[in-house]
């Protein structure tokens, strides 16, 4: 199935590229690979503040980590345009990092990035979709951000 039909089951729109917030650009490509940059969480539009283990649950954390897939998606969508393909012409999903804003005794960043996980791997597929991943626990994120997602691709 293509990955614009599972995304319309899913019922998710792709959002347009978001405009860099300071001295970089969206995504690089380089050879087949493809690099995002970084994507904060987002909520209504707005960073979606909040640090888990204080204001936030993990639940909450695993949402904001699939807010932010989707707008990886979107990102990756125009890398792929750039590239002359589309969604349908990534090869592999290669890695995943994530930054989680928590208090110093908040333990599950692996569960609140199972949120961005788990959607590319229903979007893409386990041949596609299943990457490497790191998360880690942070002090603070760009304005005030719960979560931040930064993402690796290849292309075919």
């Amino acid at each position: 199935m293509s990955v614009y039909h599972t995304l319309k089951a899913l019922q998710i729109e792709l959002p347009p590229v978001s405009t860099p917030a300071a001295a970089y650009v969206p995504f690089v490509q380089s050879g087949r690979l493809v690099f995002l940059s970084g994507h904060i969480a987002k909520q209504n539009g707005l960073p979606w503040v909040g640090q888990l283990g204080l204001s936030m649950n993990t639940a909450e954390g695993q949402a904001a980590a699939r807010a932010v897939a989707i707008d990886l998606l979107g990102t990756l969508h125009a890398a792929c345009v750039a590239a002359g393909t589309d969604l349908d012409g990534v090869k592999r999903i290669v890695k995943v990092l994530s930054l989680v804003n928590c208090t110093n005794s908040y333990t599950e960043q692996h569960l609140v990035t199972n949120g961005c996980s788990q959607l590319l791997g229903q979007v893409f597929g386990p041949s596609v979709g299943a990457h490497a991943r790191s998360a880690f626990g942070v002090a603070q994120l760009p304005l005030g951000a719960c979560v931040e997602i930064e993402l690796i691709a290849e292309l075919a």
